[in-house]
């Protein structure tokens, strides 16, 4: 009988042995699953870190490209200013007042006409609005409007009779457009010395009391 209970004893605490084993073998596999499932989702995030960075790419894509008009400085006796010429807006404009800046025309000449609010003009050799280059050029029908800031081309009544007079608007002035007056170039420096001739004072022939002398015009180097 007591050999009995021994072995009953014996087979009881085997079974309980028996019976931990499988839970711990049951627990350590479910470590393993959770270890693969995390793996996968380690190496993406490392894939994703070491991935080629194409940043820099896209910032040289978008990088603006210089413009390469020729930009024309105008000193005067009141301080610089420089515009930028419309060469492919308007190309006969353009050219005609780059081919007289490059001769040295301008050198010396006047803004014999000053509105204020309105424009100022020069390029007159004569200094009261009658002079011309000795001769003129075809009228031009530019794309460019005319802002604040542009230079446009003056002429007479007619057509086809512009040379060298040209003005600069203080303000924006676009029903000159259809008047058949072509903007050529844009104040791109020194506005502030545009407006300060703008206010100059004038005679009742709106001539500058005081000469308003471009010193010297020259392209940009």
């Amino acid at each position: 009988m007591l050999k009995s209970l021994v072995l009953l004893i014996l087979s009881t605490c085997l079974g309980f042995g028996l019976a931990f084993g499988q839970e711990g073998q049951k627990e350590t596999a479910g470590s393993d699953t959770t270890k693969n499932k995390v793996t996968p989702a380690t190496d993406t995030l490392k894939a994703k870190a070491t991935a080629p960075d194409t940043t820099k790419a896209k910032v040289t894509k978008t990088t603006p490209k210089t413009s390469q008009n020729p930009v024309v400085v105008i000193e005067t006796n009141h301080g610089n200013f420089e515009v930028e010429l419309f060469m492919k807006e308007s190309p006969i404009t353009a050219k005609n007042f780059l081919s007289l800046v490059n001769k040295g025309f301008y050198n010396g000449l006047t803004f014999h006409r000053i509105v204020p609010d309105f424009v100022i003009q020069g390029g007159d050799p004569k200094g009261d609005g009658s002079g011309g280059p000795g001769y003129t050029i075809p009228d031009e029908k530019s794309i460019k409007k005319q802002y604040r800031g542009t230079l446009a081309m003056a002429r007479e009544n007619q057509p086809n009779s512009a040379g060298s007079q040209f003005y600069v608007n203080l303000k924006d002035n676009l029903y000159l457009d259809d008047k058949g007056f072509c903007a050529f170039a844009q104040v791109v420096k020194g506005m502030e010395v545009v407006d300060k001739i703008g206010k100059v004072k004038t005679s009742a022939t709106e001539r500058p009391v005081e000469k308003v002398i471009m010193k010297k015009v020259y392209v940009k180097k």
